[in-house]
């Protein structure tokens, strides 16, 4: 069964490396297409149908870009689609989801001290709000009010600050901010799969037909475009907040999100401009770092992080791991090498919260982390950073005597 713990944690690993490539792939073609596309320059003999060309010079060589609005004249021999990037990027974040948060759902789903529901229904109400999302984001860019394209967004800003408070309803502080950038991506995959490539598609089998194209395929995927351009950064913020407690950890983490949905739209706006050579507005990275100060303000409000949840409510297997006959010796060891740290008010100079939440203070909060510690202090030298506590191979061998022994009691 130990065995199960390792394997599990190399599967999280290898699905967490898999969402990094594929989402530097998506991110990295699509900023990379919104400044071509802001960068291009109207000249008089640019051919028939064509909006603007870009020159560019890269890897000692130079490139002459044409942009058509809607299509040239005749189907060229070679198209390249963007696509996969974005589809594996979701497949792969969802790959974690599943791995992570509906595997440990339990830890790190459910805060019964915010919401007392079943694993099971947490994961349902989890698979519902992305799914959900995703209508209500397409019905309302179909509706009158998305002709309006920074009308629609101001409304979708207001949706997107509703989730972030809902989800801080439902689920653990890590996991809202986590779902909140789920909801995100599921919006902007969506967008790619449901809209931008199947119009690029309609577009293309007029062009073998000898058919015009409508115009309206290109401006609804660029509407659709300019969206996921400004939703980007605030996904990466959250994908990456679970490694920050301050972020998620406090009674204003909703508010947060609000702000974090503000900066990404400041700091998009600087690149846009800047690319569409239209000047460099410097006042939107000051008020950028104004949010950004702002946000560590509202992080210290609360005396302490809220945390997760209190261990106990979160700890099923309480009695199996702190009835171990190790754990007096275990709890001793942890309560040495590890609690000047995993602390409410830790001890060890420079650390001023628990890192990421982790409080290792009594039997529940030591019971309720054992895989954590197995797999981090027993298994690896993850933990404690550079051994700075002096942890010995023989102390390692006792926390890894403790897990697997009490896994093993539990399979008898």
């Amino acid at each position: 069964m130990y065995e199960y713990a390792i394997a599990w944690e190399w599967l999280a690993f290898a699905a967490r490396w898999f969402h990094v490539i594929t989402a530097i792939a998506w991110i990295g073609s699509s900023f990379y297409f919104i400044a071509l596309d802001l960068g291009l320059v109207k000249r008089p003999h640019l051919p028939p149908g064509a909006y603007g060309e870009e020159w560019q010079v890269h890897g000692g060589g130079f490139y002459h870009i044409q942009k058509y609005l809607v299509a040239p004249a005749q189907m060229p021999e070679h198209l390249t689609w963007f696509k996969y990037e974005s589809y594996f990027t979701w497949i792969s974040g969802f790959l974690m989801l599943c791995i992570v948060y509906y595997g440990g759902a339990d830890l790190f789903l459910i805060d019964r001290h915010v919401l007392d529901i079943s694993p099971t229904v947490a994961i349902l109400i989890s698979l519902g709000s992305l799914a959900l999302g995703w209508l209500v984001y397409d019905l309302l860019c179909k509706s009158p009010l998305g002709r309006n394209t920074w009308g629609l967004m101001a409304v979708l800003y207001v949706v997107l600050v509703f989730m972030a408070w809902g989800y801080t309803q439902l689920f653990t502080g890590r996991a809202a901010f986590l779902h909140l950038g789920a909801f995100t991506a599921t919006i902007m995959s969506a967008n790619v799969f449901m809209i931008i490539i199947p119009n690029q598609k309609i577009v293309v089998a007029d062009l073998i037909a000898g058919r015009v194209p409508d115009p309206k395929y290109g401006q609804v995927a660029k509407q659709r475009s300019l969206h996921n351009n400004y939703l980007t950064l605030p996904v990466i913020f959250f994908m990456l907040s679970n490694h920050y407690p301050l972020s998620f950890g406090t009674q204003f983490n909703w508010v947060i999100a609000a702000l974090v949905f503000l900066m990404g739209v400041t700091i998009r706006h600087w690149f846009n401009t800047t690319h569409a050579r239209k000047g460099r507005p410097t006042w939107t990275w000051i008020v950028t770092i104004i949010l950004f100060i702002l946000i560590m303000w509202l992080s210290t409000v609360p005396k302490l992080l809220t945390g997760e949840t209190d261990a106990a409510a979160v700890a099923p297997a309480f009695q199996q791991f702190a009835g171990d006959p190790h754990f007096p010796a275990v709890k001793q060891l942890v309560s040495t090498r590890c609690s000047m740290c995993h602390a409410a008010e830790p001890v060890y100079e420079g650390i001023v919260r628990p890192p990421n939440g982790v409080m290792l203070e009594n039997d529940a909060e030591i019971a309720a982390h054992a895989r954590e510690i197995y797999i981090q202090a027993g298994r690896s030298h993850a933990m404690p950073p550079g051994n700075i506590t002096d942890i010995t191979p023989d102390e390692r061998k006792l926390l890894v005597a403790w897990f697997e022994s009490a896994v093993e009691g539990k399979k008898q």
